[in-house]
């Protein structure tokens, strides 16, 4: 969970140019910030808005961290638990890391989306001083519950793989005892 918070304060800065790049098509031309390149938006966002601009959205920057570490982790083992115990998998083979790992990247996701997409409308945003709490209540009084898990499908896309590669990578790591 640790690791997971280090992350996102480390990544911050970058997910914010990455959003806001993402995002700057869908701006009328007069709102667009057409960033050249990353680097070219962390210095466009701290001159126009200050250094401090590069910590916009950490709080669920922070908490998505230590939310997706949590979440890959814990679920990763206890499905892979649960396919031994009750489906006789074997503990040492590809099929059982590759299926345990698919699960735990369906829940990190599903974990994680609420606190993605909140990250992604503060970050998106330029000078709003609303509060995450309160992004958080308006949105869901204007669009309901499920505003939360808009994007989940591209998210999923994008952990899923993500999740199996670690967790396939971490069983060879223990299988050779490599760093254990």
């Amino acid at each position: 969970m640790f690791a997971g918070a280090v992350g996102g304060l480390i990544g911050n800065p970058s997910d914010i140019v990455n959003i806001r790049m993402q995002n700057d098509k869908t701006l009328p031309k007069e709102q667009q910030r057409n960033y050249k390149h990353a680097i070219d938006g962390l210095i466009k966002i701290t001159k126009d808005e200050g250094v401090s601009a590069l910590l916009k959205g950490l709080g669920p920057n922070l908490v998505r961290g230590v939310l997706m570490t949590a979440s890959q982790v814990v679920s990763y083992d206890l499905f892979k638990s649960f396919l031994v115990k009750n489906f006789e998998f074997d503990p040492t083979t590809k099929t059982t890391h590759f299926t345990s790992s698919l699960f735990a990247g369906l829940v990190a996701t599903t974990v994680c989306s609420p606190a993605d997409v909140l990250k992604t409308r503060i970050m998106s945003s330029s000078g709003s001083k609303q509060s995450a709490v309160g992004i958080l209540m308006n949105a869901v009084k204007t669009e309901g519950v499920g505003f939360m898990f808009r994007g989940w499908t591209p998210a999923f896309i994008r952990l899923g793989p993500h999740t199996i590669l670690t967790f396939i990578a971490l069983e060879q790591l223990r299988k050779y005892r490599i760093g254990m």
